[in-house]
């Protein structure tokens, strides 16, 4: 506890409860946080990594929708040192209180988890979302806080007018002060500064720990359940609420080619789809490889990939894959994929325990953990045929949804497909 002498203290609650309905299939079986995202990672990893990269290592993460694979994940990936006793990530359930029995809402999630922010007695409280990709600096955030000397800052993402009825729009004066909210409006209020964007909240929210107590404690009893839709624009009227602008937010070893303030809510298929599309090329949009920012994950011991005579374009490998004689274009491989021979894979996701069986060809296609693609199969050519098996989205995308298939050995699955050492 020593080296806490003299600075603030802060803990995060982050919102890791979502449902994800318009991600189905691939949260049929798992809540969006935990639904695997690039080579090797899940969606939840984005935010933890920030907050403790950030040094903010006093983490809840408050579960509700089918949490059980979101709950193994934590287990197994963020077991954080446990020489000081403020540095976790804890799961936490809704705590069934004899008036409700699930969270009704954002804001009464922490509601029902302020007997753990009293245990803490922090200064400050983030409060963050769990389904987006991005890197972010909190502590950037918190001196801007602390500089406005707010009692509430929403962290904000400029886009541009066109786009505005995607998102929960906030309005602000020149100093900042947030001056209202909208939810996905036609139209919108420009930036002060900046007459083609509008400021979207990016649902993580930054609070003066004693404020945001009797805060949640007056909207329970007004029956208000959400933050976003509820509680803070009845605050912004009376309190001090500012928008921190993301945009100006720097993490260290971006590259120049990286978009600046790159962040993305995969919240549907297509969007999950592109947003891994945004990781591939020579210069991505969104490049995993910072070694002063890293993104922590599931500590894999399996083996390495191992290719033979196989070509491989603009393609991110996981470990443990066997690929023979096939062909991968653009495309995303976790781990322990199986590719035989003959196979032809482009624009796809192929996530963990896959076998693509012999002359089996896809396109634009996400295929989930445990499955068996048969040899011969052609996925992704034709949408009449795809839609009457599969899932196909509005943008042609096609999902093959979670499989049942048992786990392979590495020997077993090369002696399977007639690898010979």
């Amino acid at each position: 506890m020593l080296e806490r002498r003299g600075r603030e203290k802060i803990i995060a609650f982050v919102m890791a409860g979502g449902e994800g309905s318009r991600l189905r299939p691939l949260t049929t079986d798992r809540c969006k946080p935990a639904v695997p995202f690039g080579s090797r990672y899940r969606i939840v990893d984005f935010v933890l990594t920030n907050l403790v990269n950030s040094d903010i290592r006093s983490i809840y993460l408050l579960v509700q929708y089918k949490p059980q694979s979101l709950i193994e994940h934590i287990r197994k990936a963020w077991t954080v040192s446990t020489l000081f006793a403020e540095q976790f990530v804890t799961v936490v359930p809704p705590q069934m209180t004899t008036e409700r029995t699930l969270f009704g809402g954002t804001s009464d999630a922490v509601y029902q988890s302020l007997n753990l922010m009293d245990m803490h007695r922090p200064d400050l409280v983030a409060v963050f979302g769990a389904d987006h990709i991005y890197r972010m600096d909190v502590r950037q955030m918190v001196r801007f806080h602390r500089e406005n000397g707010a009692d509430i800052s929403v962290a904000a993402l400029p886009v541009p007018l066109e786009q505005v009825s995607n998102f929960g729009i906030i309005e602000t004066d020149p100093s900042q002060r947030i001056t209202g909210f909208q939810e996905k409006p036609e139209r919108a209020s420009p930036m002060p500064n900046n007459p083609r964007c509008a400021y979207a909240s990016m649902g993580n929210y930054l609070f003066n720990a004693d404020f945001l107590r009797a805060a949640l404690e007056d909207a329970h009893e007004a029956g208000a359940t959400d933050f976003g839709h509820h509680v803070l624009p009845r605050l912004s009227l009376s309190h001090r609420v500012f928008a921190y602008d993301f945009s100006t937010n720097v993490v260290p070893d971006t590259k120049p080619y990286e978009e600046k303030g790159y962040w993305r809510d995969v919240g549907t298929l297509d969007t999950y789809f592109a947003a891994h599309l945004d990781m591939l090329g020579l210069e991505p949009r969104f490049d995993l490889f910072n070694p002063q920012w890293p993104i922590f994950s599931s500590h894999y011991q399996g083996p390495t990939s191992w290719v033979m005579h196989g070509e491989l374009d603009n393609v991110l490998l996981g470990a443990g894959n066997i690929i023979r004689h096939a062909k991968i274009r653009n495309s995303i491989l976790r781990r322990e994929v199986m590719v035989e021979p003959g196979a032809k894979i482009e624009g796809c996701i192929i996530m963990d325990y896959v076998r693509i069986g012999h002359g089996a060809k896809l396109r634009n296609v996400i295929v989930d953990r445990h499955n068996v693609i048969p040899p011969g199969s052609e996925i992704g050519f034709d949408p009449a045929r795809d839609r009457e098996k599969y899932h196909v989205t509005e943008g042609g995308l096609v999902i093959v949804p979670l499989g049942d298939v048992r786990y392979y050995s590495r020997e077993e699955r090369r002696f399977n497909a007639g690898y010979s050492e």
